[in-house]
This record gives structure tokens, sequence and C-alpha cells, in this order.
């Protein structure tokens, strides 16, 4: 089959730096790599602001549309969000498809969703997406309606689209609400069981999921591409020093992530604020690398996890030099510098997990009944979640020393302490 042939477009406007530019426009390219296109041609324009009618201006516009046939291109992206009066102006004058940065992000979503609360979330943001671009494209959306029954005393094809679509929006949000709710008893259960989650975030293609499969000793899908993990991973870790605890592997983000997005995996990214800590994966070798860390701050403001006690992770350190890890540990001192893939510093993360969720644990003896049922599973919960210490038994009870998590000691009996 053979792949779409893309033309990309970026703009330096205002005070924006070429460099800056031109490697969002190199992320693009990734982007539109990751949704099967091959990229033929890239245009870059600089003007004080995007002009409102064609973006680029007419004198651009023209000199695209016959770059676009000379190269046999089938799509255009921009490297921004269009207004719909600009999708279509455009799209008549350079006579081929044309999709911004938002729709191109959506497009690698859809294709890379495979459950169904992966797939609803993205449904949910193309439809936001799609609404406010109706107009004009009425011979486009004719699946949508049409035929006996779909249509009121006269509304046009265009409100019968519209309306379909806000339907679908509603279904679709009532389904993700029940997915929001499920989690959220999960996450209840966790905590009543004391297990601690520590949540990866990072941009995509930074390294989380290949840090996860070291972490857990699982196989999720890692790949050198964007936006591999879209559902939520969520796995068992057990300490050096027996305890449990849960790892949640989560969708990468990117710069300026669509809000539509943002918000349709807000079901999701809630397992981010419910965490007890949050692993910030950042890739050391990006040549961008503040920008993106910059991103990732930004989503983790936008659901509500910005206060999250946070451990910043530099990954893929086996890249870069000497100079610049030293340079790299100067600037944050705290923040710790791995390889996932050549498992360099690992030890040191796991030690670092364990010292910071021992912060939060009381130390306290306890006593119990061998024979009592009850009991037994008390010990046993012990064992899995805090750090004994000391284990006796004397006079047929059991007494036991340990470092116990302060959210698990309001469910221990103050007669066991």
């Amino acid at each position: 089959m053979r792949r779409e042939r893309a033309a990309l477009v970026g703009l330096i406007a205002g005070r924006a730096r070429r460099l800056d530019a031109e490697r969002s426009l190199d992320e693009l390219a990734g982007l539109a790599e990751a949704a099967g296109a091959e990229v033929v041609l890239r245009v870059m324009q600089e003007r004080p602001k995007p002009d409102p009618s064609t973006f680029l201006g007419a004198g651009k516009i023209a000199t695209l549309a016959a770059s676009a046939a000379e190269t046999d291109v089938d799509v255009v992206v921009f490297d921004n969000e269009l207004t719909p009066a600009q999708l279509r102006q455009i799209e008549e004058q350079v006579g081929r498809k044309i999709i911004d940065r938002t729709q191109l992000i959506l497009d690698i979503f859809a294709r890379r969703a495979r459950t169904r609360e992966g797939k609803l979330q993205v449904e949910l943001a193309q439809l936001k997406y799609l609404l406010p671009r109706l107009v004009g494209a009425g011979t486009a959306l004719s699946r949508l309606g049409g035929g006996i029954g779909t249509r009121g005393p006269g509304e046009t094809k265009l409100e019968t689209d519209r309306r379909r679509i806000r339907t679908r929006i509603h279904a679709v949000s009532d389904d993700i609400e029940q997915v929001r709710r499920r989690r959220a008893q999960l996450r209840e259960r966790r905590q009543k069981a004391s297990v601690p989650t520590v949540a990866l975030v990072g941009y995509t293609n930074a390294g989380k999921t290949t840090l996860f499969n070291v972490l857990t000793r699982a196989e999720a899908e890692a790949s050198d591409a964007l936006f591999v993990t879209l559902d939520p991973l969520i796995r068992q870790v057990r300490l050096p020093d027996r305890r449990e605890l849960l790892i949640s592997d989560t969708v990468g983000f990117i710069d300026r992530l669509p809000h539509a997005l943002v918000a349709a995996f807000r079901a999701t990214l809630e397992e981010v604020t419910g965490a007890d800590l949050i692993l910030h994966v950042t890739d050391a070798s990006a040549p961008d690398r503040d920008r993106q860390m910059a991103a990732v701050r930004q989503v983790l403001e936008e659901v509500g996890a910005i206060d999250v006690p946070l451990i910043e992770v530099y990954n893929k350190c086996d890249v870069i030099t000497a100079d610049e890890r030293r340079r790299l540990q100067e600037r944050e001192p705290g923040a710790l510098c791995i390889s996932a893939l050549q498992r360099e510093g690992i030890a040191e993360l796991v030690d670092t997990l364990v010292s910071r969720l021992a912060l939060d644990v009381s130390r306290l003896t306890l006593t119990f009944d061998p024979g009592n049922p009850g009991d037994r599973e008390e010990i046993a919960r012990l064992y899995r979640h805090a750090r004994v210490l000391v284990h006796e038994t004397r006079d047929g009870q059991v007494s036991i020393v340990a470092d116990v998590p302060r959210r698990l000691i309001g469910q221990l009996a103050p007669a066991k302490m």
C-alpha cells in the first residue's frame, strides 16, 4: 500500500527563534511518520503573526500549492492549530488535503488505541475537534445523517450532523465517566490495601515503558515511536526490603498536547494525581530537553498533579558525555541519571524509591495472637506493606517491631499497638 506523501509547514512568528521552529518541525516529521506518511517537502514561513485567512499569506500559499503539485503531495500538515476558516481557505487554494498538528496527533492516538477505554477517549477528543469544523464539510460527513427519520422539520444537513455529533459526544462522555468511576474505585481499594503507587510520566519516547519493563520485569510494548503507550499499565513491584508497590506507565506527553485530548484522557491521567510519587522520565540526550520538561509540567498542572512528590529521572544517560552528565547533576542535584536500556543506575533508582516512600512511615510495636486467623492476615499484610525489623514469639503471642506506612496505621486495631 502506497504511503501518503506529506508536506510539512511551519511558521516563525513574532519573537520565535528559527532553531525552535525547526526542532518543532522535526518533531512534526516524527509525528507524520508515526501516522504512516512519508515526508517529501518542508516549508517554513517567517512573518510577524499568522495571516487570519490563509495562515501563511496569499503569496506563500500560492508557492506552497505549486510545490505540493510538483512533489505530488497528498496531504499538507501545519505545525499549528488552524481555525475552521483557515482550513477551508487553504484547502481551496492548495487543492490538497490539509490537516493541522492537533488533527495529526488525534490520528496517531486513534491508530494506537487498543482497549475500549482508549478508543472511547480518542473518539471523544476527535468529536470535540470536529464539531466546530463542520461548516462546509457537509458532503464529507454525509454518512452521519440522511434518510427517513433523521431530520426535523426544516432542519438542514449541517444541523443534523451537529446534532448527531453532540448526541455521540454525550454518549461517549457518559461511558468515560463510568470508566473514571471504576478507576476511582480501584484506586480507593489500592489505598485501603496500603500499597504505595508510583506513576511514570514523561515526554513521548523518553523511555518510560522501557524503564517500566525493567522495574516490573514486564514485557509491555516499548518502541522508538511516538505514543506507543495509550492505556495505563499497572504492575506490582517487590522492593529489596520485601515491601510491595505499584508502578503505572501512562500516556506520553507532547508539546501543545491538544486540550481535547487532555480532557478526554483525564480518567487515565487521574492515575498520576492519585499516585504517592511521580517519576518524571526525561530523555537526557534530547536537544530540546528543557522544552520537553516544560511541556510535561504543564500537563501535570492541567490535570492537578503538580503537588504530587516528584523525582526527576534523566534517561538515556549512556549516550551523553561525562561533561553533560556533570552539568545535569549540578543543575538538579536531586535528579537521577540512568539508562533503562543498559540497566545503568537502576539500583540507585530503586534505593531512592525505597527511601522516599519510607519517609511516610512510623515505627510501631504490635502484638498478635497467631491462633487468630484475622491476626495471621494482619501479620502477612505487615510483611507485604511494612518493613519488619523484629519478629519475636513469647508466651503464645507474636511481637513485631515494624516501620509502618502512615495510611496503614489507621487500619490497625488500637489493641494491637
